[in-house]
């Protein structure tokens, strides 16, 4: 049923690139972590020696010290059973996975060896929660008691128990990949024995009482259970496995999702990647069940999340929940675009392009793959920590926080790494002969049906020039991936290419091929400014498939003008490039894929006071009406003009429009098209000359003499703006501001006119509650209220004109407010949970430290041995607008205390 297949991960080599930084520092953390550490938590809740190890840590680690691995009838119950890291087991899965996944890459045997010996230990662990009785089922595997589960089925809430299905996937998935991608014979029979037992559970649970679970926050999450039983189904042959992984679908979900041709969008609030597995898993049921339904409603639910709730890099979310449709600038927050969200979102848009060779999944892979994928890596090479980002934040002032070890996308992102390859190459299933290219990765794919190699050999995405050599003999067609910001300029072998002749979005090559063959492709990389889909002043600014972060340590958005760097097609001319660093309109970018610490902003505000275009400046504001709406902003509201004609049409329409609104008077309109046609946004070779007539119809924007194509005559109408120019608001704030673009003192505003013209009749301003106040003669307005204010001011003329202006003031005078919790652990440590909170700008980090040990950045709840005397611990915390608050500290007691 599909009409493309991907290469299996033996048969692609990656080469060096921006992907393969990630790989291999990925793989060294594979090769030098220790089996017995991905173990422990699970020998120890057999009762089997840990070998003297530790847990990974974090959510990964021993339970309570009092803790037991009841069974669901001896469970001791809520407030009673003492209890700690509840998910432990799911990062063992993820660590088998990246095992397998190594090995299949890369054919090293020491990645071989690690799959068999971790699967061999949790065939230990299995065998001995077995040997107790005490369970449902021999099958049953898990780094805790089957209590979870049961707990699950009474309907207990996150908290008591943590997605105890989710940690069951996770392991499950694991044995899968050592069997299929280590050929691990033991994980089979493991697994096998696993899904045995999860079909024995499910079955015996009504319909109803399993959808009350699947709505559970967090609680009934249960990741992909419904993929990896099909897989086990389609290994096994065993029909139980596909009827139990029809138990794992959420009901409403799927009804909403193919409730007509679109689908109901009921996405609003909803845990992104409590849903998402469940799409890869509807995946894996249409293919081996044929069942139309399931594809259909994953490709309704593809339509409600990209592009309209999906960030610049890929992401989706705000604090794992997604908002609105359509809300991207409208849904920008703090905790933005959770790492296993696009992880699984990777996973969908490849399945869904093999289903219907549609470019845009392919599009969307390259995107979230380069910018969130390979940026959410550090570059940094480690012995203990994945270090990667929970969540890839695109909040003005963000950081990434690497680390993450133990956490849900920590795990993932030991699987991300070592399989960048996987999404280079397909297979036509129709036509054999054909190989789709969707991705531009130095690599070399082993094609053993054509017998032969395709190699690619590239920098991209630091050059456009891409060369793809075929070894391979025959008639066959290559169909090339052209992104979408290149498909009108294209080449191919130095010549101009037409795209989408076979598949949209692909240029389509037949020839007879001869091993050494090679194509030379040849993409721009064009610097553009990518609106966000809820506003259009809001931008990304993008080269090429690449996502530009901003280097700034302000916490607040800030802004740029570009009309003045515009080139005809939109796009930015003006800049220049140092390594993989680009600087234009005075800032220095990195890209998202680079793995830095630096703070930085991926979006920015489109804010250019003054109408200018390449080469030439007109000197004439660029005033905005009361809906927002300026002559700039429109003019390149389409993002760019096909030729120079479509850009003088434009031009003239809006420069009318303006004029006839008051924002322009006639002095001022001719300015503005006498230096739209002195621009040299298109590259001119003579230089052009403007001038006007009232006589041209009205309906004739303007009249190229194409005698010598050098002179633009302008229609004038007569209506066309009055003779005094409009005013000019200005507002001016005072006060004390920090480097994170926050006041830290209230500051005052002031509100004046420049360019009054003929007069002023009125001056008003808002500071945000709605109300209009004159501000004539009312001095500085103060600000005494924490909070992101929107100023306002309006100013009407004696003719009549209103012109508005607006700035945004952050105002944050306030430290945070911090907490602490310390727990016991049995007599011998302590779990220690710091906690802040800050209303106005948000919570930027919490430091700690004791008497030996360095500040510390707060991530996650931590445990703290306990000595023979008292420590004293000291913590601070400190906002986004730059407050830090006084030193407290807590005095943890001795050991036995």
């Amino acid at each position: 049923m599909t009409l493309a297949r991907p290469f299996p991960l033996r048969d692609v080599s990656l080469g060096e690139g921006v992907h393969a930084r990630a790989q291999h520092q990925m793989l060294h953390l594979a090769r030098v972590y220790p089996v017995d550490r991905v173990l422990a938590g699970f020998r120890a809740n057999a009762g089997l020696d840990t070998h003297g190890a530790r847990p990974p840590g974090n959510w990964e680690d021993f339970g309570h010290p009092d803790e037991q691995a009841w069974s669901g009838a001896d469970y001791p119950g809520a407030g009673v059973a003492p209890t700690a890291s509840l998910l432990r087991g799911h990062y063992a899965g993820h660590f088998l996975s990246m095992l397998s996944l190594a090995y299949a890459s890369t054919g090293e045997e020491v990645f071989r060896e690690k799959v068999d010996e971790l699967v061999a230990g949790l065939a230990q662990v299995q065998a001995a929660l077995a040997a107790t009785g005490r369970f449902t089922h021999p099958g049953f595997l898990a780094a805790y008691g089957e209590w979870q589960f049961d707990r699950l089925e009474d309907l207990a809430p996150y908290g008591e128990i943590w997605a105890p299905w989710y940690t069951c996937h996770k392991i499950m998935a694991g044995l899968v990949d050592a069997h299929q991608h280590a050929g691990c014979a033991q994980a089979l029979e493991v697994v096998t024995s696993m899904g045995h037992w999860a079909a024995q559970r499910m079955q015996r649970l009504e319909r109803d009482q399993v959808q009350r679970m699947w709505s559970l926050y967090i609680a009934g999450e249960y990741g992909g259970m419904n993929e990896t039983l099909v897989a086990l189904y389609r290994i096994t042959g065993e029909k139980d496995f596909l009827q139990a992984a029809s138990a794992f679908e959420m009901d409403s979900l799927l009804d909403a999702a193919t409730d007509g041709p679109n689908g109901r969008d009921i996405l609003d609030g909803m845990h992104a990647n409590q849903h998402l597995p469940m799409l890869v898993g509807h995946l894996a049921q249409y293919e081996a069940t044929g069942e139309r339904r399931y594809l259909d409603a994953v490709l309704n639910l593809w339509d409600q999340l990209v592009p309209g709730r999906t960030f610049a890099h890929g992401g989706t979310g705000e604090g794992e929940l997604w908002g609105p449709a359509g809300a991207v600038a409208g849904f920008v927050g703090r905790r933005n675009a959770e790492s296993c969200a696009t992880y699984n979102l990777l996973k969908i848009a490849r399945g869904l392009f093999a289903h219907t060779l549609d470019v845009r999944f392919a599009d969307y892979a390259e995107r979230a793959s380069l910018n969130h994928m390979v940026g959410s890596r550090a570059d940094v090479t480690s012995d203990t920590d994945p270090e990667v980002v929970y969540m890839f934040p695109v909040d003005a002032g963000a950081v990434r926080e690497y680390g993450n070890v133990g956490t849900c996308c920590g795990g993932t992102g030991l699987e991300s790494h070592v399989k960048h390859q996987e999404s280079v190459f397909f297979e036509s299933s129709e036509r054999p002969g054909d190989l789709f290219v969707l991705q531009y990765l130095p690599s070399t794919l082993t094609w053993e049906r054509a017998g032969g190699t395709v190699t690619i050999d590239t920098r991209y995405p630091r050059d456009g020039r891409i060369t793809v050599t075929v070894g391979v003999s025959g008639r066959r067609t290559l169909h090339l991936r052209i992104p979408p910001w290149a498909r009108d300029q294209v080449t191919i072998d130095g010549e101009p290419a037409p795209v989408g002749s076979r598949y949209p979005g692909f240029l389509s090559v037949t020839r007879d091929f001869r091993p050494g063959d090679h194509l030379v492709l040849n993409l721009p990389l064009p610097l553009r400014l990518v609106p966000t889909p809820d506003d259009p002043s809001l931008v990304s600014l993008e080269r090429g498939p690449t996502v530009l972060l901003a280097r700034d340590d302000a916490t607040i958005t800030q802004t740029i003008s570009p009309a003045a760097s515009r080139l005809l097609d939109g796009s930015l001319g003006d800049f220049t490039t140092e390594g993989d660093l680009v600087t234009v309109l005075g800032r220095t970018f990195e890209p998202a894929w680079s793995g830095g610490d630096h703070r930085y902003h991926l979006y920015r505000r489109l804010a250019d006071d003054r109408i200018a275009f390449r080469g030439s400046d007109s000197g004439v504001p660029n005033r905005h009406d009361q809906h927002g709406w300026s002559f700039l902003g429109a003019l390149w509201s389409g993002g760019g003009h096909p030729g120079i004609e479509d850009f003088f049409a434009a031009v003239h329409r809006h420069a009318l429009t303006a004029a006839r609104s008051g924002l322009l008077s006639r002095p001022e309109l001719v300015q503005v098209l006498e230096a739209a046609v002195a621009s040299t946004l298109d590259h001119p070779t003579v230089p052009r000359r403007a001038t006007t007539s009232s006589t041209l119809d009205d309906a004739v924007a303007f009249e190229i003499w194409h005698r010598t194509e050098d002179v633009v005559v302008w229609a004038l109408p007569d209506d066309a703006g009055a003779e005094h120019a409009a005013p000019v608001i200005r507002i001016d704030v005072t006060g004390e501001r920090a480097s994170s673009g926050w006041y830290t003192s209230p500051p005052t505003v002031s509100v004046t006119v420049v360019s009054p013209g003929p007069g002023i009749a009125a001056l008003e301003i808002d500071s945000g509650n709605g109300t209009w106040l004159s501000a004539i003669n009312s001095g500085d307005l103060r600000l005494d209220t924490d909070g992101r204010h929107t100023i306002r001011a309006r100013a009407l003329d004696q003719l009549g004109r209103t012109v508005h202006g607006e700035r945004e003031v952050a105002v944050d005078t306030t430290a945070p407010v911090p907490t602490i919790r310390v727990r016991p652990l049995g007599g011998s440590s302590v779990e220690v949970t710091l906690d802040a909170s800050d209303t106005v700008s948000g919570l930027d980090r919490i430091q700690w430290r004791t008497a030996e040990t360095f500040w510390g950045v707060y991530q996650e709840p931590f445990t703290r041995a306990l000595h023979e005397q008292p420590q004293t611990l000291e913590f601070t915390a400190t906002d986004r607008a730059g407050n830090v608050t006084a030193r407290h500290s807590v005095q943890l007691p001795a050991l036995g205390g």
